[in-house]
């Protein structure tokens, strides 16, 4: 940088902080956030990185961090970059860091028709979910499927499992793009055809977690009962991805895309593509290159196998739900929406139309009721935008607009947002103690991984209801209802 970025930074008065192009910036970009919050934030990390992104090749309109925004590999979690499909000859950048190693990490939102009275021991009832649900880094306690089943699920996605008798073939119209994302080939790696044999149906580690909570507040009572949703109501929402398999999907294509970068003046320059990057993590192919159509065509496969992931561990949730809570215990999928993700989309940028290569990563769609890709349930609401938050606090659900898209090419936060890096959790926060505090206050936890408690604390992550406020001040979705925890598992 020729200057330091806050040099640039200008205060719109509507929820946005704008950093004015400078540099390689082919674009401005905005932060959600606000001058109080901005005080809070000392890591420059993720701002900076904001700012390599705004120099992709053929991006168009502006490069946006959402309010739960905090440094990742070359883009920042956070981050929501849009290039131009029909830029030069192959069209603009699409960028594996732009979507990062959990590909379609998301959350699967279940509502039940009962409230905390209708549980008759829930701590009997947590422990059985522990038990039913594997969790941790091994992969390990994945449901045996078959080598054309796995390639199956990664052409096919959710409708695949619902096939294999893994969750309800009525659940699909509640999935973001109905669980499936097209693929031409789902040509991967034996490696991550390997992790994903074993993995199908696994929570993961991390910030991955199953939870029962309740509706603790409405605030949009319109909208809450059209998706039938009250206070006291038990609701669940699951929080996992692609695990190993989409993990190494990513490996393999940026290890391949970082390998034809070279460092020049000072930036990385591919000769094939000419592009010139400020970051090697940064790393892009134009997105109707061989390269670039074979990542996009792999990304969506390990897509496909996150939106199964989440099929399965619903029905595993649910069998347990029905074993400790009998006729009770039926949950229905309310939605579920996929972040770390890129997607051809339709949007009008500056008044033109423009066929995107839009990357969320740690990013929601939260697109309008009237949009074509929205299933008729949610055409009077808006779509369902599901925000977890930390297990000590609480968590959202908020919905897109009425109409049309927001600014931020429809899209939303996705979650608290670190505060602290795991390192730093760890160093400074008592698993042990946290767990203590937590069933005090009824709030059963189960965790598999040693640390996880320590590096997942509520005091790791943001404050949920100031990401939440930001994001609404934004125009970018509102708020419908906020739960409180009641179960956690954790990996």
């Amino acid at each position: 940088m020729d200057q330091p970025w806050r040099e640039h930074l200008v205060d719109e008065g509507d929820g946005t902080m704008r950093i004015r192009a400078h540099g390689s910036m082919k674009t401005d970009a905005r932060l959600i956030t606000d001058a109080d919050h901005m005080l809070r934030h000392a890591d420059d990390r993720g701002p900076e990185q904001l700012i390599n992104t705004a120099s992709m090749p053929g991006i168009v309109g502006e490069a946006w961090a959402m309010a739960d925004w905090h440094y990742g590999y070359g883009f920042p979690i956070g981050g929501v970059v849009a290039t131009d499909a029909d830029y030069g000859e192959l069209g603009g950048a699409i960028s594996p860091g732009g979507v990062g190693f959990d590909i379609n990490c998301g959350v699967r939102f279940m509502a039940l028709e009962a409230t905390l009275e209708d549980i008759p021991n829930l701590k009997k009832l947590a422990g059985r979910l522990a038990g039913r649900i594997p969790a941790g880094g091994s992969g390990k306690g994945g449901i045996d499927i078959k080598p054309n089943d796995l390639q199956d699920i990664l052409l096919r996605g959710a409708e695949a499992t619902a096939d294999l008798g893994y969750g309800y073939h009525e659940d699909l119209p509640f999935l973001e793009s109905k669980g499936t994302l097209g693929t031409d080939e789902a040509s991967l790696s034996q490696r991550a055809l390997e992790r994903g044999m074993r993995s199908l149906g696994t929570l993961g580690s991390g910030n991955h977690f199953l939870e029962l909570q309740t509706v603790g507040r409405v605030v949009d009572e319109k909208t809450a009962a059209a998706w039938g949703l009250y206070e006291d109501q038990i609701v669940a929402m699951i929080h996992s991805g692609s695990r190993g398999l989409g993990h190494q999907v990513c490996t393999d294509h940026v290890r391949k895309l970082e390998s034809t970068y070279k460092q020049q003046n000072g930036q990385w320059h591919n000769e094939d593509w000419d592009y010139t990057l400020p970051d090697r993590q940064l790393a892009a192919a134009p997105v109707h290159s061989k390269a670039g159509q074979s990542y996009l065509d792999a990304m969506n496969a390990a897509a496909n196998f996150a939106f199964a992931n989440r099929a399965v561990l619903a029905d595993r949730l649910r069998t347990v739900l029905r074993l400790e809570m009998g006729v009770d215990g039926e949950a229905r999928t309310l939605y579920d929406v996929a972040h770390n993700i890129a997607k051809m989309e339709d949007h009008v940028i500056h008044g033109q139309h423009c066929n995107c290569v839009v990357h969320r990563k740690g990013a929601t769609r939260a697109f309008g009721g009237d949009h074509p890709d929205i299933a008729a349930q949610f055409a009077n609401t808006g779509q369902p935008v599901i925000v977890p938050g930390d297990m000590g606090t609480g968590s959202w659900i908020m919905a897109g607009a009425l109409e049309g898209n927001n600014r931020a090419f429809g899209s939303s936060c996705h979650g608290a947002g670190r505060a602290l890096s795991r390192t730093q959790a760890k160093k400074t926060l008592d698993g042990k103690k946290l767990k203590k505090t937590l069933e005090e206050k009824g709030v059963r936890v189960h965790a598999s991984t040693p640390n996880v408690l320590s590096e997942e604390a509520p005091d790791a992550y943001k404050d949920v209801d100031e990401v939440i406020r930001l994001t609404a001040k934004a125009g970018l979705a509102r708020p419908v209802a906020r739960m409180n925890p009641l179960a956690v598992i954790k990996g």
